[in-house]
């Protein structure tokens, strides 16, 4: 889209039911806040995809959804924008998928600011570069005071899965070691102190990031890599719960080898929470066999979303569909699925 198309209409600071009206008001939006700034080919409704990556005998196509809310949509290391482009392409990377096009789109509370609204496009035009995808088409719909909490964004990704690679909790072996990128449960610490209800003070952030690069990288170093999963919602405890179901295999992880913050033990400790089931929204764990874990731990060592790697555990053959912890004191402890909610809206 070309800047100089026509000189700039909206001059309004915060967004009215009438910029979801379908007229000029809502024309000015678009063209404005989202088009000038994602430069879609064209406006038309749809996207139309190329890329060489598709005509490579056995590629796979591979797609992917999720809606995100937050509250505030704000926060230190991020916002809702980051999270939605962070999301949606850590959910194509850890099936093994390229990303490559993202659609993206927004319900607006009526009332939002617009300045808002430009900071969070700008984030994910921000991450959208990094991630090496391109956010080709989307949508706009404004809602009335009290429908909504802000800003609701929901994105969807497209990427290639490239021929011979296949990924899945069901290839998971016992002896496979597990293997997280970074320090865990930054991302919910961070938005349960940013809200401000318990009054503390933390200069924690977001470990919000895509990892889109770092998987290509272990997949490089490590061809026989498994599985992974990001430990979003419900944080690492889930995600290994879900891979030690889906494998009928038992997990075993070491409390002492997870990589964690002082300052998140610490407020998980005043209260009450336990960081294996905090969300994080650039953390992955993954399985890759014994014999190539060194060389994935080096792969992701070698990038900065990996610095803090770690091995964690292994598969075990036994108590198949279940995650057992070697505790800092000796002892074992099962470490179930999140029952219920311990923080809202965290991504």
């Amino acid at each position: 889209m070309n800047d100089m198309a026509r000189p700039a209409r909206l001059r309004d600071t915060r967004v009215t039911l009438s910029h979801g009206g379908g007229g000029r008001a809502m024309r000015d939006l678009i063209d404005e806040v989202f088009a000038s700034a994602f430069r879609p080919d064209g406006m038309e409704d749809q996207a139309r995809l190329t890329n060489a990556a598709l005509a490579e005998p056995g590629a796979r196509l591979a797609m992917t959804t999720d809606s995100f809310v937050v509250t505030p949509l704000e926060f230190p290391g991020g916002d809702i924008g980051t999270l939605a482009v962070c999301g949606t392409v850590n959910d194509l990377a850890v099936g093994g998928a390229k990303p490559l096009w993202l659609s993206a789109a927004f319900i607006i509370e009526e009332g939002t600011e617009i300045a808002l609204l430009r900071r969070v496009v700008a984030s994910m035009v921000a991450e959208a570069e990094r991630t090496g995808v391109r956010i080709v088409t989307g949508d706009t719909k404004v809602v009335g005071r009290g429908a909504a909490d802000g800003l609701f964004i929901t994105t969807t990704g497209v990427g290639v899965i490239p021929p011979g690679r296949d990924l899945g909790a069901n290839l998971i072996r016992p002896g496979d070691v597990a293997i997280v990128n970074g320090v865990l449960g930054d991302h919910g610490a961070t938005i349960l102190a940013a809200r401000g209800d318990l009054a503390l003070s933390t200069d924690l952030q977001s470990d919000c990031q895509g990892l889109g690069h770092l998987m290509e990288a272990v997949i490089a170093a490590a061809p026989d890599t498994r599985a992974a999963r990001d430990a979003t919602r419900g944080g690492l405890a889930s995600a290994l719960n879900e891979m030690a179901q889906a494998a009928c295999l038992g997990i075993e992880i070491d409390e002492t080898a997870l990589p964690q913050r002082a300052e998140v033990a610490g407020m998980c400790e005043i209260l009450g929470l336990d960081p294996l089931y905090l969300a994080n929204e650039g953390t992955l764990v993954l399985f890759v066999p014994e014999d190539q874990a060194e060389a994935a731990l080096a792969a992701m060592r070698a990038r900065p979303e990996g610095a803090e790697a770690a091995i964690i555990g292994r598969a075990l053959g036994d108590h198949p569909g279940q995650v057992r912890m070697r505790t800092a004191f000796g002892g074992s402890r099962i470490v179930d699925m999140l029952v219920g909610e311990q923080l809202p809206r965290i991504c």
